[in-house]
């Protein structure tokens, strides 16, 4: 089974404790023979889920959005990027070089298509800009992905 990964950046640490153990309950549903994660590799839900598939003994496929998207990430995630990306057995590259809100949902895009199911780690609000999770919720509706949604109960992003 291949599955993706969006969510929401920038979330608390409580948030984040919830968060890790509902994609690790998620993972665990999986055949890690069969089990193929997608990710783009963003801080947070991107990385933990990577973690988890990895752990899991799943395979890892990394979508790069943009040539330049290691740089816009955050520097003190950028070595935990690196390490993941070295676990990959294939990375999809958009072919954009700017790391922009438009890369980003390219790079949603093609890991919507790579994938036969998509989790979402959404508070189920509109997103904070172009390209954010509710963006590409939509995006895998529209293009008939189911979409499993992991959000704590009560849970805020801010």
């Amino acid at each position: 089974m291949r599955v993706g990964i969006t969510g929401h950046r920038g979330l608390s640490a409580k948030v984040e404790r919830q968060v890790r153990a509902m994609l690790d309950e998620a993972v665990r549903g999986y055949d890690p023979a069969e089990l193929v994660g997608v990710s783009c590799l963003a801080d947070g839900p991107d990385a933990w889920f990577a973690e988890v598939v990895v752990a899991h003994g799943g395979r890892l496929e990394v979508v790069a959005p943009a040539a330049e998207y290691r740089e816009g990430l955050p520097e003190w995630h950028r070595s935990v990027y690196d390490e993941l990306i070295g676990m990959a057995v294939d990375v999809h590259e958009t072919g954009l070089t700017g790391s922009d809100s438009a890369a980003h949902m390219a790079g949603s895009e093609v890991l919507v298509g790579l994938v036969g199911e998509l989790l979402a780690v959404w508070d189920g609000k509109a997103a904070r800009g172009y390209g954010g999770t509710a963006d590409v919720v939509a995006y895998a509706e529209r293009t008939g992905k189911p979409v499993r949604v992991l959000w704590p109960q009560g849970a805020t992003r801010d």
